[in-house]
C-alpha cells in the first residue's frame, strides 16, 4: 500500500480561544514495505502525523490516499507502537498479544499460533508465560511491537518507542528492529528526536519544521539494512539531518 498526504492540514481548538495550527499543507509519501523516519522539534506535530493515519484524527484539510483512492483506515491494519509500552499488567505476555488478535477479530484458534510466531520474532518466546512487570523495559517494549505486529499490519507506527529506554537498551532495541524489518510487509512509520536513529533505522527521512509544519527536507539513506551506527556515511548523513534542523 503506498499512502499519501497531499496538503494535509491540522488544527486544534486552544483552551482560551483561537486555534492551534499544527499542520500546514504537508505533502509526505510511504512507500509500500518503506521505513520512513519523521524528525523535527518538539511540538512539530510528528505524533499528530502518525494519529492521522492511525484514524485517530482526522484531517481540517487536504486529504490522505492509498494507492490513489481516499484512506480509510478502519478498512486497514494499522499497528501502533507508543512511547511507552503500554502493556495490561494483569495479563500474561501472551495474553496481551492475544488480548490484540482478539480486538481484530482473529479466530480463536489462529490466536495462539500467531501470538507464538511472533514473539519468536521478537525473541521472547521463553517468557510467553511472564507478567509484564517481570520484564525488564526493553523486553516490555519488545512484547508491545509484537502486539502490533500480530495483527499483520499494513502500516506500523512507532512514536519513539525506544525514548525512555537508557541508550545501552535502546542502541540493542534498535538492532533487534532491523534484524526483523525484513520479514514484516508492513511500511513503518518511525517518531523520532533523535537524528542518528533516523538515518540509521530508516530509509528515507523526513525533517519537519516548527508548528505549522511542513516536510522541509527529505534524506534517502542508501545503506545496507544492518549496518554500524558509527558508519562514516550514517554520520555524514546525521549531520545532514542537524543541518536541515537548524542545530549545526
Amino acid at each position: 500500500m503506498r499512502l499519501e498526504m497531499r496538503g494535509v492540514t491540522k488544527r486544534f481548538a486552544r483552551a482560551g480561544g483561537g486555534t492551534l495550527e499544527v499542520l500546514d499543507g504537508l505533502h509526505a509519501v510511504i512507500e509500500p514495505h518503506g521505513f520512513v523516519c519523521l524528525v523535527g522539534p518538539s511540538g512539530a506535530g510528528k505524533s499528530t502525523i502518525l494519529n492521522l493515519l492511525a484514524g485517530l484524527f482526522t484531517p481540517d484539510g487536504g486529504e490522505i490516499v492509498a494507492d490513489g483512492k481516499p484512506f480509510d483506515p478502519a478498512r486497514h491494519r494499522i499497528g501502533y507502537v507508543f512511547q511507552k509500552p503500554r502493556l495490561l499488567n494483569w495479563r500474561t505476555v501472551r495474553a496481551n498479544v492475544e488480548f490484540a488478535l482478539e480486538a481484530a477479530g482473529v479466530a480463536r484458534e489462529r490466536r495462539a499460533a500467531r501470538a507464538r510466531d511472533v514473539l519468536a520474532l521478537v525473541g521472547l518466546e521463553q517468557f510467553a508465560d511472564e507478567y509484564p512487570l517481570a520484564l525488564s523495559g526493553g523486553m516490555q517494549q519488545r512484547v508491545a511491537i509484537a502486539r502490533a505486529l500480530a495483527i499483520e499490519p499494513e502500516v506500523l507506527l512507532m512514536d519513539e518507542p525506544f525514548s525512555h529506554l537508557d541508550e545501552l537498551t535502546a542502541r540493542a532495541q534498535r538492532r533487534e528492529l532491523l534484524r526483523f524489518r525484513d520479514t514484516i510487509a508492513a511500511s513503518v512509520v518511525f517518531v523520532t528526536h533523535n537524528a542518528l536513529e533516523a538515518v540509521y533505522l530508516g530509509d528515507r527521512v523526513c525533517v519537519l519544521s516548527p508548528r505549522p509544519s511542513r516536510i522541509v527536507a527529505e534524506l534517502k539513506v542508501d545503506a545496507p539494512r544492518t549496518r554500524p551506527p558509527e558508519d562514516p556515511a550514517l554520520l555524514a548523513l546525521e549531520r545532514d539531518v542537524l543541518r536541515a534542523l537548524g542545530v549545526e
